[in-house]
C-alpha cells in the first residue's frame, strides 16, 4: 500500500463522501469559483462521471524531491512504483476526460546513483503504449534561470517537460487561432505591396526572369501565381510568403519526391510558395517561462507558474469547459482557469494546500 493510499484512509470519512454529488451540482452552478475536493486523487476521481472534464492540467509531485505534510505520491522507495501510481491516476483521468478533451502533464526528472532516470518520457511512453493516449506535443519548459546547482560533473538543468496528450486523435478541441502571436502587417510603398518582412516580389520576378531551369511556360505560370500571392498579401489574406524556385532554392525539408510533396511540386511546376497565416504564427514547443518566485510560495515548495497554464487553457479548453487538476496543490491551475473564465475542479491530499488554494481563488472573484 502506498503512502498516498494510507494517508487517504486516515482522512475523516465525511471529507471523502459524495464527491459525485458535489461535482454534479458544480456542473450546473454558473459560478467560476473552483470546486476543491480533499482526498487521494484516484479515490476522488473514481466518483466523478465519465467524460465530464474538458481539460486536465497538472504537475504531480516529483519522485524523491520533497516530503509534503500529507504524504502521497513521490515518496515511493522505487521509481517504478512511482510511475505505476501515476499511471493509476491518469487512467482515471482518461475515463473522466471528454472525447474532445486534452491532458497536459508537467513532470520533472530525477537522478539515482548519478543516473538520469528519464522519468518524464518513461511515463509518457507508458501512457501511449499501455493506456492508448495520443501524444500531440512534447514541450520544453525553459526556466530561463533555473535554480542553484552545485554539481561538478554535469551540466546545469534549467528545463522541464510538458506533454500534451489527447484521448482521441480525431475531434479534440483545439483553438489554434486563440494562441497565435499577432503578425506584423503588410503595407504598400510607392504602389508596391510589401509583406510583413519586406518581401515585395521584385526579387522573385528577377529570379524568374533569369532562371535557366524554368521553361517559358513555367515562367509565365510563375509570374501569374506570384501576382496572385502579392494580391493576397494586399488583401490581408496572408501576412507574408516565400517563393521557392527550381534551380535557385532548396526544398524546405527534402529533395526526395518520395517523402516530400514540396519536392514533387518543385519538379513538376518549377516553383512553390510558403504562405504565412494572416493571424500570425503559432507558438513553438519551447516555452521560456520564469519559475514561481521562491519568496511567494508560502506553504508549497514547488508550485508551477501561472504562465505555464496559459497556452493549454487558451488552446484546448472551450469557453464552457471544466478544467481538472488532480494534484492541485495551492491552486495555480484553478487560478489560471478563473482568469480565463473557465470552471475548474482541484483535488489534493493536503488540507492546508486546499485552504490556501481557496483563498487565492477568492482573491480574484
Amino acid at each position: 500500500m502506498t503512502k498516498s493510499r494510507m494517508r487517504s484512509q486516515e482522512l475523516p470519512s465525511l471529507l471523502t463522501q459524495s464527491f459525485r454529488a458535489k461535482f454534479q451540482a458544480y456542473q450546473s452552478d454558473p459560478s467560476l469559483a473552483p470546486l476543491y475536493m480533499l482526498g487521494d486523487a484516484v479515490e476522488v476521481l473514481k466518483e466523478l462521471p465519465n467524460e465530464s472534464i474538458d481539460v486536465c492540467l497538472t504537475s504531480p509531485p516529483y519522485w524523491g524531491k520533497r516530503e509534503y505534510d500529507a504524504g502521497g505520491i513521490g515518496l515511493e522507495a522505487d521509481f517504478h512504483e512511482y510511475l505505476e501510481n501515476l499511471s493509476l491516476v491518469f487512467a482515471e483521468v482518461q475515463r473522466v476526460l471528454k472525447h474532445s478533451g486534452s491532458f497536459w502533464l508537467n513532470i520533472g526528472d530525477a537522478y539515482k546513483n548519478k543516473n538520469l532516470l528519464g522519468l518524464p518520457w518513461r511515463i509518457a511512453l507508458s501512457l501511449t503504449d499501455k493506456q492508448g493516449w495520443t501524444l500531440r506535443n512534447s514541450i520544453i519548459w525553459h526556466k530561463v534561470k533555473g535554480g542553484l546547482d552545485n554539481s561538478k560533473d554535469r551540466l546545469r538543468n534549467i528545463h522541464e517537460n510538458m506533454f500534451h496528450f489527447v484521448k482521441s486523435p480525431q475531434g479534440y478541441y483545439y483553438d489554434i487561432d486563440g494562441i497565435r502571436s499577432a503578425p506584423r502587417k503588410a503595407k504598400v510603398v510607392n504602389g508596391t505591396v510589401v509583406s510583413a518582412t519586406g518581401v515585395t516580389g521584385i526579387r522573385y520576378k528577377r529570379k524568374i526572369e533569369l532562371s535557366t531551369e524554368l521553361s517559358e511556360v513555367e515562367k509565365e505560370n510563375a509570374y501569374s501565381v506570384l501576382e496572385e500571392v502579392l494580391q493576397q498579401v494586399a488583401n490581408g489574406e496572408i501576412s507574408d510568403f516565400r517563393m521557392v524556385i527550381r534551380g535557385q532554392h532548396r526544398t524546405t525539408h527534402s529533395n526526395s519526391q518520395k517523402v516530400s510533396g514540396r519536392a514533387k511540386e518543385l519538379n513538376e511546376k518549377g516553383f512553390y510558395f510558403l504562405k504565412y497565416h494572416p493571424q500570425g504564427s503559432k507558438p513553438s514547443d519551447v516555452w521560456e517561462i520564469l519559475p514561481e518566485d521562491t519568496q511567494k510560495r508560502q506553504l508549497h515548495f514547488a508550485p508551477y507558474p501561472i504562465d505555464l497554464c496559459k497556452i493549454p487553457l487558451a488552446a484546448t479548453c472551450p469557453p464552457d469547459g471544466i478544467v481538472l487538476d488532480p494534484f492541485c496543490g495551492t491552486g495555480t491551475t484553478m487560478l489560471a482557469a478563473q482568469l480565463f473564465g473557465r470552471k475548474s475542479c482541484g483535488i489534493d491530499i493536503c488540507q492546508d494546500y486546499l485552504e490556501l488554494a481557496k483563498a487565492r481563488s477568492e482573491s480574484v472573484l
